[in-house]
């Protein structure tokens, strides 16, 4: 890749970000489509936040993504907020076009799931109540499935979430529950937004008995260190169809790559430079 004086830039923007794949992705699609793009990041101190989005600006950064901690406190240095990434209150990618915020979370997930079944009319169970299962959460509801119930440790926290998808208007009623009560009998789909599983503790599971997963029910786990967790193991030993969470950051990442550029995502490119960096 050869960096020049009309080299247009996109970064991603958090506290810390040394650990993201999303430079290896994107580089790989702007160098596959011949495009003088780089993407690079940067670490930047919540305090520094306002003014690292008006020098963006001011020096014709093309598109940032948003990571911990500055999803959300980044909506108030932007013109224009995203329906959806309104919804859910957190934005992940911002264009400099016009300086409007969206949150492609969401979106990366529904689409990793819709490579394995459809999502309309399904009944889901949600584990987890913070910032992913409410990204989540919110395009569920938008994409038309039947149920939605999020169990989390803290139920208040899961009534809360419940609440604002149900106050939405996108779907009559959320169901929220303790995530040890989790019943999975009636469920066609369920989604892992906690971090139970995560290297190094790669054998936890969020559920007490994984003898409640069934043959009819897609597993959908948002880690993606490692590849392969606990609860996935124990989807596929159930006959359960598994989904990977590589495939949710992913699909987040080519839509951002689409808004910035307006063009469509080299997604083979872009899963091979994430499964390449992975080491998988």
């Amino acid at each position: 890749m050869e960096i020049k004086g009309s080299t247009n830039v996109v970064a991603l923007i958090g506290h810390p970000v040394e650990h993201s794949f999303s430079p290896p992705m994107h580089n790989a699609a702007f160098e596959a489509l011949k495009m003088d793009y780089v993407y690079t990041a940067f670490d930047v101190n919540p305090n520094d936040l306002g003014n690292a989005i008006k020098g963006a600006d001011a020096l014709n950064i093309k598109g940032f993504n948003v990571t911990i901690p500055h999803k959300i406190e980044v909506m108030q240095y932007l013109d224009e907020i995203d329906e959806i990434a309104a919804l859910i209150g957190a934005v992940n990618t911002v264009d400099f076009k016009n300086l409007k915020g969206y949150n492609t979370d969401g979106i990366g997930a529904i689409k990793a799931i819709g490579d394995v079944t459809r999502i309309k009319d399904k009944n889901v169970v949600i584990a987890g109540a913070g910032g992913a299962s409410r990204a989540i959460s919110f395009y569920l509801a938008k994409y038309g499935v039947n149920s939605l119930k999020i169990l989390n440790r803290n139920v208040e926290k899961a009534q809360n979430l419940a609440g604002d998808v149900s106050d939405s208007g996108l779907i009559d009623g959320v169901e929220a529950d303790s995530i040890k009560n989790m019943d999975l009998s009636d469920a066609n789909i369920l989604i892992n937004t906690t971090p139970v599983g995560m290297h190094p503790n790669v054998n936890d599971t969020p559920i007490a008995s994984t003898e409640m997963m069934h043959e009819d029910l897609t597993v959908f786990d948002a880690v993606y260190n490692p590849n392969e967790t606990g609860l996935l193991k124990e989807a596929i030993k159930a006959g359960a169809k598994p989904v990977y969470g590589i495939k949710m950051l992913l699909y987040q990442g080519a839509e951002s790559f689409e808004i910035w550029t307006g063009k469509k995502a080299p997604v083979d490119v872009m899963e091979d430079a994430l499964t390449r960096t992975l080491g998988l």
